[in-house]
């Protein structure tokens, strides 16, 4: 059991060594007691290296910590970023006699499960160890088992991280704008849920479902029956990382066919499942002799709701058509609140960056350097970002990194923008989107059809109050009459309107395919809507000359 006291003066024994001592007595409660000693770092390194080192030494905390902070290019330096991005989760792994217990503990006799388990691991992280084994039916599996003793020193961690969080927004009020707080608070939510093993079997299984029709993806099926929270079984999967090109070549495998496969794949995820893969970094993306891409570790995941990844589509469009409008509009409606005062100058520094992007030679410069250029902007004004969204640009730019690396001629813009044409042109004419519509027409045609009700119930509620009119029944009539034809001529005109649209979008979308018999159904609605039209304003000059005579 680790205690707080004892953890804080781990902590602040690290943050001495690297050189941070100033931050232990400022920030770390009761520092003079810990008894640590100034010392200066042993070699002259740059800060963010010494932040680096300083986060893999103090464990798997700060290390998951910094890796999820990595993403937030809107918030950290890039210098700091890069650093971050090396983090290293690798430790020593633990005695297999240590970790036996837990496999036990699903598996009470491994001679009853297992024909042999390898005792040498083949992968050794913070939380959890990989070992290779073999089931009774021959299937080779791989067994992740979580490290003993290691969810209490990540509780105890995460009170310290709290604590430590608060401490700085109250002692340095200018920080307050990076939320710390907050971020800490998010922070736990991902550790814990990665904490728990089958959680990560739940995303596997889903990634598996939603990508069996892709071709070249391979996702690992999880055995249930031996799985629980602290130790996934699954398919052992054998391959080399996929940013090892000269292996890929070796195995007679083009690395350009690789590129395309996770092209598609991770275009699929984010754009049409709308749940994805929060971490492909190479270590978790090994390509098979078989030629297909094998995607590991489902601890962090992303999901962005339908009418979230239509905003998304249409800030990706926007950037690649350098449409600074068009890109504030999206971040709006993905909840970037930018302040008033910043708005001219952050429009200023978009366009240059997108300027920059598009009259630059695309072989130089991926689609990678405006996402970058537009985290950079963010980060200089101090604007929050939803993580959600943040997880999604580190995602695409993870994807064209790799891809770029397997085929030097990986033009992801080229690819990108027609994709996200044609998902536009189907999202208008997906059933999601036509069942809104329907819903927002019987919504607003039964609200007028139920006009005359409420009249007729206001005037009777008035008519029982303190105040009376006195209305002849000559006049209830014609106010009634009034009523009924005004709610007549306003659903005629929400008629005609929706046929006027939705022949419209039929008729003007280019890019999809539209069967023939559609655009002659269409033009009949042009047809039927301008035949209405006509009478709705003959029928209206009728009444208004015989209410003129009347009087």
């Amino acid at each position: 059991m680790v205690t707080r006291f004892r953890r804080y003066r781990q902590i602040a024994d690290v943050l001495v060594k690297y050189g941070f001592g100033v931050l232990v007595e400022e920030v770390i409660p009761g520092a003079d007691r810990l008894r640590v000693f100034q010392k200066r770092p042993q070699e002259k390194r740059s800060i963010y290296e010494r932040i680096r080192l300083a986060i893999e030494e103090l464990g798997p905390t700060y290390i998951k910590f910094g890796q999820i902070m990595s993403t937030r290019r809107e918030l950290l330096p890039p210098e700091l970023i890069k650093e971050l991005q090396r983090l290293q989760d690798r430790v020593e792994p633990l005695p297999f006699e240590e970790i036996r217990p837990v496999i036990m503990d699903y598996c009470g006799n491994l001679e009853d499960c297992f024909d042999l388990i390898e005792e040498e691991p083949v992968a050794a992280a913070s939380l959890s160890q990989v070992h290779r084994a073999i089931l009774k039916d021959g299937h080779v599996v791989a067994l992740k088992v979580q490290r003993p003793g290691i969810v209490d020193l990540i509780e105890t961690d995460l009170l310290i991280l709290q604590s430590l969080a608060a401490r700085l927004e109250s002692m340095f009020p200018d920080l307050q704008i990076y939320n710390a707080v907050g971020m800490v608070e998010e922070f736990a939510i991902q550790i814990r849920r990665e904490l728990d093993f089958t959680q990560d079997g739940i995303n596997a299984e889903r990634l598996r479902r939603n990508l069996k029709e892709v071709p070249g993806l391979r996702i690992p099926r999880i055995y249930w029956k031996i799985s629980g929270p602290r130790m996934l079984v699954m398919d052992y999967i054998e391959g080399v990382r996929i940013d090892d090109v000269e292996a890929i070549r070796a195995m007679g495998i083009s690395p350009v066919e690789i590129a395309e496969i996770g092209f598609r794949a991770y275009l699929k995820q984010v754009f049409v499942d709308g749940f994805f893969h929060g971490d492909p970094h190479p270590g978790n993306l090994l390509v098979t002799r078989q030629g297909e891409i094998a995607v590991l570790d489902y601890g962090i995941v992303g999901v962005i709701r339908p009418e979230k990844r239509k905003v998304f589509v249409d800030l990706l469009l926007s950037m690649s058509r350098t449409d600074v409008a068009g890109v504030l509009a999206a971040l709006e409606n993905l909840g970037v609140r930018i302040r008033r005062e910043d708005i001219d100058d952050v429009k200023d520094d978009l366009y240059l960056t997108l300027l920059d992007y598009r009259e630059t030679k695309l072989k130089q410069v991926n689609f990678a350097f405006a996402i970058r250029g537009l985290t950079d902007t963010l980060r200089r004004y101090h604007i929050r970002v939803p993580s959600n969204l943040m997880l999604i640009m580190k995602v695409i730019v993870m994807v064209m990194d790799v891809g770029v690396r397997l085929d030097p001629d990986f033009n992801f813009d080229r690819r990108l923008r027609p994709y996200l044409t044609d998902i536009t042109a189907r999202q208008r004419f997906s059933a999601e989107t036509l069942e809104g519509a329907v819903r927002s027409l019987a919504g607003a045609a039964g609200g007028l059809l139920a006009l005359p009700g409420y009249v007729n119930e206001a005037l009777r509620t008035v008519s029982e109050g303190t105040i009376k009119f006195e209305i002849e029944d000559r006049d209830l009539n014609a106010i009634a009459g009034i009523v009924d034809r005004t709610s007549d001529k306003i659903l005629v005109g929400l008629v005609v309107a929706a046929i006027v649209v939705g022949s419209s979008l039929v008729l003007g979308v280019a890019e999809v395919q539209i069967p023939e018999s559609i655009s002659v159904l269409a033009t009949f609605g042009y047809v039927i809507a301008v035949l209405i039209g006509f009478y709705a304003v003959y029928d209206a000059f009728r009444h208004r000359r015989a209410l003129k005579r009347q009087k």
